[in-house]
């Protein structure tokens, strides 16, 4: 899966016949876990970003064709609705979760969330890299509440793409909505995997 990394684009080719992706889920899906460990970071108490790339598109996009079996005619949406989370390497890109299990907890934090999509962010050093909501639909509604899954782009430059790949750099996630101002610290082994992600 390590080649695999670099790709940028899941292509028809890359999709499997059921019957073959059934052969390999259980060791493709426990392989992930370390990957996806790795590219996982809580922000505050209830937000946690989630760095995608090939391999985990990759087997999302097969998870949802073994669900709802929609064969050949599935295919092409798949690519479509997840091709763009695979990083086109001067970018990262984030699935932001704000995971409450309480009902009622959640639906009052995610009505004073609107427009969180619009405040999350990347600090390299004393680069910040804003994110950019990926653009398939509206994440807040016109009552203010805001979604529990986004989609973010964080575009560098090729200057913080230099500055992200040092070693032992500083990195801090973070959202700076005035309804939940949170950040954390990237561990450094978190870094160096994300930075596979750049050309």
């Amino acid at each position: 899966m390590t080649a695999a990394s670099a790709k940028r684009r899941i292509t028809r080719d890359d999709i499997l016949d059921m019957t073959e992706y059934a052969g390999i889920r259980a060791a493709r899906r426990q392989a992930l876990v370390g990957i996806k460990a790795a590219r996982r970071l809580a922000v505050g108490p209830a937000a946690t970003f989630y760095f995608e790339n090939y391999d985990t598109m990759w087997l999302q996009i097969h998870e949802m064709l073994r669900i709802e079996r929609g064969g050949e005619a599935q295919i092409a949406d798949e690519l479509a609705a997840y091709n763009p989370l695979v990083p086109n390497g001067g970018e990262l890109v984030a699935t932001v979760m704000f995971e409450i299990d309480d009902p009622g907890r959640r639906d009052r934090i995610l009505r004073a969330l609107g427009g969180v999509e619009r405040t999350l962010m990347i600090q390299v050093g004393s680069e910040q890299v804003m994110g950019r909501p990926e653009a398939d639909l509206e994440r807040t509604n016109r009552q203010g509440k805001t979604s529990a899954v986004h989609f973010i782009h964080f575009p560098f430059t090729p200057a913080q793409i230099d500055l992200f790949k040092a070693p032992g750099q500083p990195v801090v996630a973070g959202i700076t909505h005035p309804n939940y101002g949170h950040m954390a610290i990237m561990p450094e082994a978190m870094r160096v995997a994300l930075a596979a992600d750049f050309d």
